[in-house]
C-alpha cells in the first residue's frame, strides 16, 4: 500500500476489514420504550458536561429494539438520555448506552462518541405488558415496564421531539494516553417516519452495579412511559464544542 492509498481508503479500524460500513445508517421498524423519570438534581448536574446546561431534574431511560439497521443487522440498545440546552437550544445529552452487538458499538464510539458499552438489553411484549430489561455481566441492572398501547399519542409531536438535537461527549486518546480528541458532538435524526406511538402506565427499577452505574441517577418518580415504532436515519454529526481548542 502506498501513502496515498492509505489516505484515500482509510475510514475505520481495522483498515483491511473495518468493523462497520460507512454511513449514514437507516433504521427500519425501530422500536422504543422510553420511561421518563424525576431524579436528584444535584446528582444530575454533576454529570452534565459544560457548556451544556440542565433544564430540569429529568432522565429518559430508553430500551430500543432495532430489527433492521443498515450494516448492523438486528441488535438491541438501552441507556439514559438527559434533557439539556446548548446556547439556549433545547436538546438531549446521551449519558449511558449498552448494546449487544460489536459493530454498532465500534461505529457509535468512533464516529460520534456515543458512550457505548457491551451489555444485554432486551425489549419484548409479554402478554399485556411491554417489558424492557438490561443485564450487565449476567446481572440485571434495569427493568422497565409499560401497559401495552393504552393510549394513542400524536405522531407529529413525537416526530418533532425525536428530531431535536442530541449531544455526545466524544473522547479519543492519543498514543501517549492523553486526549487527542475531546469534543461535544451534535447530531439530529432525519427522515423520521412515525409508524405508531402510544402511552400507558409505566414503572422503572434500577439496581446498583460498579461497572453499569445506571442507578447513580435514582428513580424518584416516574413521569411518563412512551412506546414508539419508527423508521429513521442516523446521519453524521458536527462538532459543537472543542474542549482542546475552546476559542474555536
Amino acid at each position: 500500500m502506498t501513502e496515498d492509498e492509505i489516505r484515500r481508503n482509510a475510514f475505520a479500524m481495522p483498515y483491511v476489514n473495518s468493523a462497520y460500513p460507512q454511513g449514514p445508517y437507516r433504521f427500519t421498524d425501530r422500536e422504543f420504550l422510553i420511561i421518563t423519570y424525576r431524579t436528584d438534581p444535584e446528582l444530575l448536574e454533576k454529570i452534565i458536561p459544560a457548556p451544556l446546561k440542565m433544564t430540569e431534574a429529568v432522565v429518559k431511560f430508553e430500551f430500543i429494539n432495532m430489527p433492521d439497521s443498515t450494516g448492523f443487522g438486528h441488535y438491541c440498545e438501552s441507556g439514559q438520555v438527559i434533557p439539556v440546552t446548548l446556547d439556549g437550544v433545547a436538546g438531549a445529552y446521551v449519558h449511558t448506552m449498552y448494546l449487544n452487538d460489536h459493530p454498532p458499538i465500534a461505529a457509535g464510539r468512533e464516529l460520534w462518541g456515543f458512550p457505548k458499552k457491551l451489555g444485554e438489553p432486551e425489549l419484548r411484549v409479554h402478554k399485556d405488558t411491554l417489558v424492557g430489561t438490561l443485564d450487565y455481566s449476567d446481572v440485571r441492572v434495569a427493568t422497565g415496564t409499560m401497559g401495552f398501547k393504552h393510549t394513542k399519542l400524536d405522531a407529529e409531536a413525537v416526530k418533532k421531539s425525536m428530531a431535536a438535537p442530541n449531544f455526545l461527549l466524544k473522547i479519543i486518546p492519543h498514543v501517549d494516553g492523553t486526549s487527542r480528541i475531546c469534543e461535544l458532538v451534535q447530531y439530529s435524526l432525519t427522515d423520521i417516519v412515525i409508524k405508531g406511538a402510544w402511552g400507558g402506565p409505566g414503572a422503572l427499577e434500577l439496581s446498583p452495579h460498579a461497572l453499569a452505574p445506571v442507578a447513580a441517577l435514582p428513580v424518584l418518580e416516574v413521569l411518563s412511559a412512551v412506546h414508539i415504532l419508527a423508521d429513521l436515519t442516523l446521519p453524521y454529526g458536527t462538532v459543537a464544542y472543542d474542549y482542546l481548542q475552546p476559542s474555536k
